[in-house]
């Protein structure tokens, strides 16, 4: 079996080659990868089954992409929210830790397409350091994100290095991964990598599944071995249009991640990304497609959906409009659109409220 070392070396990073491959002018390809690179491995690649398809769309430029008049370079402020480089400092007691430059495939759609497989994303042991010091530093961090670029392009021994200095930080409970490896180069999660991960729980991954075609026996052997290992596994998927803007196509991926043991976790309307606004969809089609997932399939395969705000103000929740009224009577509505009534509760006294607000102040 071909390792998952020379798939990546056989990568298809010149516009020249797909164009060849499906009988396209090239011209408008190699204008885009001047600005944002391309990488699609083998693996990805064998996925596309018709040009324009789903996985064509998130893999192979696109002259929109420099069309884009809407989106911003940096809609999150992730750079003013970076204490040091490559390290966002959002919410109170957690942190992005980007330990990787560059991805198995470059998604067209990638919040962080200003930088990704750029040079300027500089990435080297001085800047893991810095990570490393200013989480030991900050008491309050209890919670770390390995981001990049994929962590898991990483060597399994600096891996390994990386997670043991971590979770040698005491006040450091949970190490999370963000990779989408098991999507678009399962061949990487390979025995070996598992066993350095298993080494520091409590470590979970969030992967990167957008559409069922996604999910091969390779992808949910990847997952197997993860999840074997009594790692959580959960899934962030990005709403887009032309790729999973189908409420059908949407509650079969959440099904199906769930087969493979990997938990949905949220559907992301899409950022504001420079070059990817042709990706986005109105918030009113994200609505229908969590009415479409509500009560027509379990619970378990219901994300969360949100809006990352604009500015770097974190994650939102939308909701259909299930709560009709608030107060002694409260108003529900369910998937069906039928009315109903829960009585309601006294609200906490003064006394209790105050209470709570010490508790969670201190």
């Amino acid at each position: 079996m071909e390792s998952w070392q020379k798939i990546l070396q056989n990568s298809l990073t010149e516009p020249t080659a797909i164009a060849a491959r499906f009988g396209i002018d090239p011209a408008p390809l190699l204008t885009v990868a001047e600005r944002y690179p391309m990488r699609i491995n083998p693996y990805y690649l064998g996925l596309i089954q018709t040009m324009g398809d789903p996985i064509w769309k998130q893999a192979v430029p696109d002259e929109q992409e420099l069309q884009d008049q809407v989106c911003h370079v940096d809609p999150l402020n992730e750079e003013n929210q970076s204490p040091i480089p490559n390290l966002v400092h959002r919410y109170p007691d957690r942190v992005l830790f980007m330990i990787s430059s560059t991805c198995a495939m470059y998604c067209r759609f990638c919040t962080r397409k200003r930088k990704v497989g750029c040079a300027n994303m500089a990435i080297n042991a001085e800047s893991i350091d810095a990570g490393i010091d200013y989480i030991r530093e900050h008491r309050e961090i209890r919670d770390v994100i390995l981001s990049g670029g994929d962590p898991l392009l990483r060597s399994d021994a600096s891996l390994d290095n990386i997670l043991s200095r971590l979770r040698a930080i005491p006040h450091l409970e949970i190490i999370r991964i963000g990779s989408r490896i098991p999507v678009v180069l399962p061949q990487r999660i390979t025995p070996s990598l598992v066993r350095v991960l298993k080494r520091y729980h409590p470590l979970y991954i969030n992967t990167h599944f957008n559409h069922p075609d996604e999910i091969t026996p390779q992808s949910a052997k990847a997952c197997a071995r993860l999840a074997n290992a009594g790692i959580p596994l959960g899934n962030q998927t990005v709403l887009m249009r032309g790729v999973n803007d189908n409420p059908l196509v949407m509650r079969r991926l959440m099904q199906r991640l769930l087969m493979i043991r990997v938990r949905p976790y949220y559907i992301y309307q899409a950022d504001q990304v420079q070059g990817t606004d042709h990706f986005r969809t109105s918030v009113e089609e994200g609505l229908e497609i969590m009415r479409a997932l509500r009560g027509y399939t379990s619970g378990m395969a219901v994300p969360t959906y949100v809006i990352d705000a604009p500015g770097g103000g974190g994650k939102i929740p939308l909701l259909p409009d299930y709560l009709q009224q608030l107060g002694s009577d409260v108003v529900l509505k369910n998937y069906l659109g039928d009315v109903y009534h829960y009585t309601n509760a006294e609200p906490a006294k003064p006394a209790e409220q105050l209470e709570w607000q010490q508790v969670v102040g201190s």
